[in-house]
């Protein structure tokens, strides 16, 4: 299989099926909510998830869902608006207690590197949720488009992709739920 030259691996990348809160418009993003059974697939979330073949056989919590703050925790989905106006406006601007998008673009580093260091020559399928795989997405992209690297280390790379004027982008990679693209 032929990969990239900073990559042991090629990548996909897979939004999770249509969940409860999904379909509420509902913002659900801390782990002791997104846990509960009245926010977990919704019926045909459930589908998409069969149709979408065999996952990770484990999960790793670097690819969790970014947590957007207790002041946007189980409100509409309009409120999105806000987060990503200031991820726009200053990608390493923290909602009250939540992540920015770069402390999510770490943790993302950090489960590359454990990928690319226990897999080669594969294709690997990664599930997540939407923010956390649309910056999965502009790291990437970002790290791809270099013409220029002192490193071949893929972790070297995207540290230096991770400045504002690319990761206040990453709305541009939004994917719809159950939506499977490449991304390398």
């Amino acid at each position: 299989m032929e990969t990239t030259s900073f990559t042991r691996n090629r990548y996909w990348v897979l939004r999770h099926g249509k969940s409860i809160p999904n379909e509420s418009g509902l913002i659900v993003s801390s782990l002791e909510n997104g846990t509960l059974a009245k926010y977990q697939l919704a019926p045909e979330g459930v589908k998409q998830a069969e149709l979408a073949g065999e996952l990770f056989q484990k999960v790793m919590e670097d690819l969790r869902e970014r947590f957007f703050g207790p002041s946007f925790e189980l409100m509409s989905h309009d409120k999105y608006a806000e987060i990503w106006a200031l991820d726009e406006k200053d990608p390493f601007m923290r909602p009250e207690d939540g992540e920015c998008v770069d402390d999510v673009a770490s943790r993302l580093a950090n489960a590359m590197a454990t990928i690319e260091s226990e897999f080669q020559g594969c294709a690997v399928l990664i599930v997540s949720h939407g923010d956390p795989l649309q910056i999965l997405q502009t790291i990437l992209n970002a790290v791809k488009q270099q013409t220029v690297s002192s490193s071949n280390d893929l972790a070297s790379r995207i540290q230096a992709v991770r400045v504002p004027s690319i990761l206040s982008q990453h709305r541009k990679h939004a994917l719809l739920t159950a939506e499977l693209r490449a991304v390398i």
